[in-house]
Formats: structure tokens, C-alpha cells, sequence
């Protein structure tokens, strides 16, 4: 899979709404997975979207989801530009260019949805979301 350049907007409450709104808009297919599905069952955020894709039948593709618990919503941080991918020497490349000279918020780790996946802001303070796919185990 070549790595793929997209933008992934954070909601507040309303990922599953908006994702299906675009749905209807652009088209294609919209995988939606919940914070309860990944660890986190219980509490307000369970049906909350932790991740949302749409791919459209004429190559776009965005992604989203609603603002992790413990995370302000505000205006200026409602977005990032996501790099994702399985060639993992060019993505960990891309990763140590961006996240030098600015701010890492989450290390570029293994998680447990169990890709490698890191966030930072470059020195531009553009926000980045690295994400590097595993193969299944």
C-alpha cells in the first residue's frame, strides 16, 4: 500500500453525524470503530467515534473522529494532516522530519488497536498523525 496523504477532523460529540453526512456527499464507504470498542466500555465516550474512515469510489479520502476523553474541543485544533501507510522506514522518516523543531503529543508507539501510530506539531504548528499499519497478527 503506498502511504496516503489526507485530512482527519476532530468533532465533539458529533463524528458519527458528520462522517455520515460527508458519506452522503462524496459517496464510497464509512468504517466507523467507537472508544468502546477499543478499550474504553464504559463512561460517556463508549459510542463516541475513536475513528472514522470514508473512502470515495473516486479516490478521496477523509477521516475523523470525535475528541478523545480528557481532550478540549476548540476551535484551531479540530484538525490534522494524516500520513498513513505500511512502508514503515518512509513513514518513520516522515515522522522524525515533522516532529523535529516542534512538539510530540503522542510518541510514535505501538497502540492497541495495534498499529505504530504517533501525533505531533511541527514547528509550523501544523498538526501531524502518523499512523503505520501491521499486519494482522
Amino acid at each position: 500500500m503506498a502511504s496516503l496523504l489526507n485530512p482527519y477532523l476532530s468533532f465533539d460529540g458529533d463524528a458519527r453525524q458528520a462522517l455520515e453526512f460527508y458519506k452522503d456527499v462524496f459517496g464510497g464507504e464509512l468504517r466507523l470503530n467507537t472508544f468502546g470498542e477499543f478499550g474504553q466500555p464504559g463512561g460517556d465516550h463508549a459510542d463516541r467515534i475513536m475513528h472514522g474512515m470514508l473512502e470515495s469510489p473516486s479516490g478521496l479520502t477523509l477521516m475523523g473522529a470525535d475528541m478523545p476523553p480528557g481532550t478540549e474541543y476548540s476551535p484551531g485544533n479540530t484538525f490534522a494532516v494524516s500520513l498513513s501507510g505500511d512502508t514503515e522506514s518512509e513513514l518513520r522518516g516522515y515522522w522524525d522530519k515533522l516532529s523535529a523543531g516542534g512538539s510530540v503529543s503522542v510518541p510514535l508507539e505501538r497502540q492497541m488497536w495495534g498499529d505504530v501510530f504517533g501525533m505531533c506539531t511541527d514547528r509550523f504548528g501544523i498538526p501531524w498523525m502518523v499512523n503505520i499499519n501491521q499486519p494482522g497478527d
